[in-house]
């Protein structure tokens, strides 16, 4: 199961994402969902009006159910401490903290950006940089404190 850190993917790159705050979590579920990635997506703030928590697709929207700092994160290691098997969690995030306690639990990390550029590329919409890759080669992008391998299970991903 892909668990995402909302905020962590959109806000990994400067796109004005800022401007529409609501566009762009609608944005984001689409995309999953449009990639046929089955997965988990926690948003902080208010719900969107248009983007109830629920069911879109393939994708399941949660919002932290609490207001303030880490709300989202911590509402990502709860439900990771839930499922029946974490270490099978595939948590998408750049925050050390929240990576730090979901890898506690057995779960696999994965950078925000090299699951957003992932998603890109199976949306045909790009990917990241030539050397972007080979630092995420080299374990630089979404790796365990002690391996080098880039954590991105082809199984989390659609055929």
């Amino acid at each position: 199961m892909i668990v995402v850190d909302a905020m962590n993917v959109i806000g990994c790159r400067p796109d004005g994402w800022w401007a529409d705050r609501d566009g762009a979590l609608i944005r984001l579920v689409e995309d999953i969902a449009d990639a046929g990635v089955t997965a988990l997506v926690v948003a902080d703030g208010r719900p969107v009006p248009s983007l109830p928590a629920g069911h879109h697709g393939s994708v399941e929207l949660a919002y932290a159910s609490r207001r303030g700092p880490n709300a989202a994160d911590d509402r990502i290691a709860r439900e990771v401490a839930a499922m029946d098997d974490p270490p099978s969690a595939t948590v998408i995030t750049s925050d050390r903290d929240l990576s730090r306690r979901v890898r506690a639990q057995g779960a696999v990390v994965v950078g925000a950006r090299a699951f957003r550029d992932r998603l890109d590329r199976r949306l045909g919409l790009g990917g990241r940089s030539p050397s972007a890759r080979a630092h995420a080669r080299d374990g630089l992008i979404g790796s365990s404190p002690d391996s080098s391998t880039l954590y991105d299970r082809d199984e989390d991903w659609p055929a």
